[in-house]
């Protein structure tokens, strides 16, 4: 896009809207190149964009619509670009929308005369649903212009309100002169002069807000409002009434002046269709309501009807359908009533697509903005430090007013010239940083790892996790996190976002720890191959993780809080008295199974006379001697409550756990490391179980290990109930930080059975929620964008008295069921019959468990319910100055949050997790060295895996204090490489999904045997992994 008068831009542009902020973030596919031209004879179509600026286009005549969409599309990078059309005046002047099926030269008379406009054409309900920042600034941009032209009417509060957020945008934080100056230069509302005094208000209250958040803030306002992406067409009822019609996602609206009168919902809608003048609505019979069977309105002609009939078709068809609807049969002989199609993805196929793809990230300009460098929060989960190098700018680079444009500054883009769609509009160091881009993920992300250059937030979440499952870097600062490690960008979006993409790639550098095969080979032959030998071992490996993770809390956890006023001395003699002991215990112990290992590999000749080759002695006596340490424990359950006391009780302490949870070392939840201790007795008795299963009776090693074995158990059984307990009140704790909106989740009596995405149907149609199940109560939220990366709830369902049943074909919605309650009623769809049935299990057992017991009381939600609630829960939502304030309030209080707990890997791989799942996770825990490689590359990289929470923890060593990268398993599958894939070593086993894939190599065929079971209890569905599970006393 041409400026006419371009600002030098700063050259080390980073990857975070941080950088220069008058960049953002865009994603390009992989395969995202102009589209294939048809010979003819061309001609040069001009198409003036949102920010004012005009591009030519030099395309065939005989191309269609589509290709010259197409081209606009891979021009800007717009991977969204569903929801966006071209609309130009035709020969009737009237504005229609550019066919994307009919060739050009059929709708353009007068190419070279015509110039198409590049709007917004698809309004949806909720921009969270759209998952770039790129799609989001020119949802922003056709907002400004329909406020700027009175399209977009609203009182004053919410004109003012949206104006700061434009300016926030363009000029940055707010400056008393500045801003007054700017204002009196540009208008941006129609009469905008009363109104300078309340739009500066609300412009001091944005500070800190990035480009990207204005936009988001300024479509949270927008959305709200009555005329919100309404697009008038007058007509007259039959008395002769003047009217206007529109259409919404929700289906056709009467309007009278600018007051909505009536709405036709699609679901009582049941055909659309005009005769001359006439536009007829035939709605679906209810014995219910006063209409009549067919509604009937004139226009001014039968092609405005037509105009207006098109977009109704193209409105149903994007936002209720699941896919394209497939194009009718030509008939032989006569044609009735038109052949018109939507064609394109719908509103699903496109958030499915964008979620499933990987993308590159390119940088756009903010055409408008002029906002110079500052350290700001995101709006998704971003740490507290945003340090990204960029050069200064000169102040006098600000400008009050924004550039006009004229003609003659347009560029010529060919589509026969791919290279010409990248250069246009980036500086010579943006360009190459997205020739940097290019250069394959893997390269990328070790580049990135160990610097401050940041992928934009905007693409974490969504995901980005968003929703990309590869490893990610961990650099000198956490941002996109699973359990305050930089992990995979799930989410990949949002302003906080999806920070390295949705997952940028899998990192851990090949460079270092390489071992050659004949290296592995010797090593092989040298070591022991019995398997009680590598039982051993994972007692050794699996202790080393654990001392780690004891001093999480005895030496990191303390240095972080102990010495601050906040923490009371209670607290810190209840942990100290309690684990102090046990590390040193454990340290001892470590160092006994370090001794005997390494006589067991030979390392000296004791190994000959066969007397240091068993393990099960130096268990015993270990395990005699933390019998004293049982009453520690015991107490673990006091460190977990006194933690909980001193966050709910002091704000400062909180934040300081918060921040410390944040940090690399905190790799996991805090409260899982307090539980430790109590997990890592299972993991003995699994131990111990192995050896006494895989030794004769007569074996030496027998009797020691059965005498183990009757002691750790002894202890197990003592302390299952607590733990039991103890799992569920850490469970409830996390998820209370993951939630807004609740205000007594934790209390006695309430236990968590499962949490995972299901889609709700409502008006609007399928709606991803996030739904989290209790022994009382169903909690339903959305994803937030704001700073915190929260769920907000929404809503509350009762089991007591609740009902459920299938209702696929009630609907016709696949893996659909409905909730009854004694208040309303929910329909909740699944993403496979496996999740549906999990789901409906689940919640049939609580519901039978809810009507004996004397559960909680289910009075969860605090009380501005309503102001949670999302439009679709609700008839009609008001319009007020509370409300709007309520926005603020809410980000102001924002602070640090895990941006990818396991609540979000849910969120983004569209599935499930049980208490039961939780349970199996911790007793399955396993690390040690594995041997890794990528799909495409060729040697294999020796790293410490740690496998817990559902996830797989990379480190160059077991000596090393944090991790450089996670993996979360939900939604992989774990099989063995087949003969076309290549690998011919033996014990490998192959981690998949969706497009990625990586190999791992263990040592042993019983190491094999172990990572395949551990991680299948990650990727294993409960209802299967229920069969693993030896706990059959658990609250579910």
């Amino acid at each position: 896009m041409a400026e006419s008068d371009p600002e030098p831009m700063a050259s080390g542009a980073g990857q975070r809207l941080g950088a220069p902020e008058t960049l953002g973030i865009s994603t390009l596919d992989p395969g995202h190149r102009p589209p294939a031209m048809p010979p003819g004879r061309h001609v040069t179509v001009r198409v003036r964009m949102l920010d004012d600026t005009e591009e030519l286009f030099d395309i065939s005549q005989k191309a269609s619509g589509k290709v010259l969409f197409d081209l606009v599309c891979s021009h800007m990078n717009l991977v969204e670009g569903d929801y966006f059309g071209l609309e130009f005046q035709n020969h009737q002047k009237m504005i229609v929308w550019l066919d994307h099926i009919k060739p050009i030269i059929k709708q353009l008379r007068r190419p070279k005369h015509t110039i198409l406009r590049f709007a917004v054409k698809f309004f949806p309900p909720d921009h969270a649903q759209l998952l770039e920042e790129l799609t989001r600034y020119l949802f922003a941009l056709q907002i400004k212009q329909d406020v700027s032209c009175g399209r977009l009417t609203s009182n004053d509060i919410s004109s003012a309100l949206m104006v700061s957020h434009i300016i926030q945008s363009e000029i940055g934080d707010f400056e008393e002169s500045q801003c007054r100056s700017h204002l009196l230069n540009n208008n941006y509302i129609p009469d905008q002069m009363p109104l300078i005094d309340k739009i500066m208000e609300f412009h001091s209250k944005n500070i800190g807000q990035t480009p990207a958040e204005s936009d988001y803030n300024l479509l949270q306002v927008a959305r709200r409002l009555e005329m919100y992406g309404i697009r008038q067409h007058p007509a007259k009822d039959r008395e002769g009434t003047k009217l206007s019609l529109a259409v919404a996602h929700t289906g056709v609206l009467v309007f009278q002046g600018h007051t909505k009168i009536n709405a036709f919902n699609w679901s009582k809608v049941r055909k659309l269709s005009f005769k001359r003048k006439r536009f007829l609505i035939k709605l679906r019979p209810d014995l219910n309501s006063s209409y009549q069977d067919t509604l009937e309105f004139m226009m001014g002609s039968r092609d405005c009807c037509k105009v207006f009939w098109k977009i109704c078709v193209e409105y149903h068809a994007f936002f209720r359908l699941f896919e394209e609807p497939k194009p009718k049969p030509k008939p032989v002989l006569f044609t009735r009533g038109s052949s018109f199609r939507f064609s394109g993805r719908t509103q699903k196929q496109v958030i499915d697509y964008v979620r499933e793809s990987e993308f590159k990230k390119i940088p756009f300009e903010r055409k408008h903005s002029r906002v110079q460098h500052n350290i700001r929060l995101s709006p998704l989960p971003s740490p507290r430090h945003n340090e990204v190098p960029t050069e200064s700018r000169d102040p006098r680079d600000r400008v009050d007013s924004p550039p006009r444009h004229h003609w003659k500054e347009s560029v010529l883009v060919s589509a026969e010239d791919p290279s010409a769609l990248r250069t246009t509009r980036a500086s010579p160091s943006l360009q190459r940083n997205c020739h940097e881009d290019r250069t394959g993920p893997v390269s990328r992300t070790e580049e990135t790892r160990g610097s401050t250059r940041q992928n934009h937030p905007e693409h974490l979440s969504t995901g980005a996790v968003t929703n990309s499952p590869h490893l990610s870097a961990s650099s000198g600062h956490s941002h996109g996190m699973v359990n305050g490690q930089k992990s995979l960008d799930l989410c990949s979006h949002s302003p906080d976002g999806r920070l390295p993409s949705p997952l940028t790639s899998p990192l851990l550098n090949d460079a270092g720890s390489v071992r050659t095969d004949d290296e592995d080979e010797v090593r092989r032959k040298r070591f022991p191959t019995d398997r009680a030998y590598f039982i051993a071992k994972e007692l050794l490996t699996t202790e080393r993780t654990y001392l780690k993770d004891l001093e999480v809390v005895t030496v990191s956890f303390q240095s972080a809080v102990g010495k601050d006023e906040a923490t009371s001395e209670s607290l810190k003699n209840t942990v100290l008295s309690n684990f102090e002991p046990l590390h040193k215990f454990h340290a001892g112990f470590l160092r006994e199974v370090e001794q005997r290992l390494a006589l067991w590999e030979g390392r000296s000749n004791a190994h000959i006379k066969g007397d240091y080759q068993r393990i099960g002695d130096v268990m015993h006596k270990n395990l005699q001697g933390l019998k004293p340490l049982t009453a520690n424990l015991h107490k673990q359950s006091e460190v977990l409550f006194e933690l909980e006391k001193a966050c709910r009780t002091s704000r400062r302490f909180e934040g300081l756990c918060r921040d410390f949870e944040l940090q690399k070392v905190c790799y996991v939840p805090l409260n899982v490391f307090i539980l430790r201790p109590l997990h890592r007795l299972n993991h003995y008795k699994q131990i111990l179980e192995r050896l006494c299963k895989h030794y004769p009776a007569t074996h030496v090693d027998f009797r020691d290990c059965r005498a183990a074995l009757a002691d750790v158990s002894e202890v197990v059984e003592m302390l299952q109930g607590s733990l039991n307990k103890m799992e569920n009140f850490q469970k409830l704790l996390e998820l209370k930080k993951d939630l807004i909106g609740v205000d007594n989740l934790v209390v006695p009596g309430r236990e968590f059975i499962r949490l995972g995405c299901l889609s709700k149907l409502s008006g609007k149609g399928l709606q991803q929620r996030m739904f989290f199940l209790f022994n009382d109560v169903i909690l339903y939220t959305s994803r937030g964008m704001t700073p915190t990366n929260q769920f907000k709830v929404h809503g509350q369902l009762p089991l007591h008295g609740m009902t459920i049943r299938e209702s696929e074909d009630e609907w016709g919605v696949p893996h659909a069921f409905t909730l009854v309650g004694q208040q309303q009623s929910v329909v909740v769809a699944a993403s496979s019959l496996t999740e549906m049935k999990k789901w409906m299990e689940d919640i049939q057992v609580a519901i039978e468990t809810a009507k004996t017991s004397n559960g909680p009381s289910s009075e969860l939600l605090t009380s501005n319910l309503i102001d949670n609630k999302c439009p679709e829960d609700s008839s009609m939502e008001a319009e007020s100055e509370d409300d709007i304030t309520a926005l603020h309030t809410s980000l102001e209080k924002a602070g640090p949050h895990r941006g990818n707990t396991m609540v979000h890997v849910c969120w983004h791989r569209n599935t499930s997790v049980s208490m039961v799942d939780f349970s199996i996770a911790v007793e399955n825990q396993l690390s040690g060295n594995l041997l890794r490689k990528f799909k495409n590359s060729n040697g294999w990289q020796k790293l410490w895996v740690v496998f817990t929470n559902f996830s797989l923890f990379f480190y160059k060593s077991h000596q090393d204090d944090y991790p450089l990268a996670s993996l979360p398993l939900l939604g992989y599958s774990v099989t063995v490489p087949s003969e076309t894939e290549n690998i011919h070593k033996d014990y490998v086993f192959k981690l998949h999904f969706k497009s990625h894939v990586y190999y791992f190599r263990s040592e042993s065929e019983y190491t094999f045997e172990r990572w395949m079971e551990v991680i299948r209890s990650a990727t294993v569905p409960s209802s299967g992994a229920r069969v693993l599970n030896s706990k059959q006393s658990h609250p579910h």
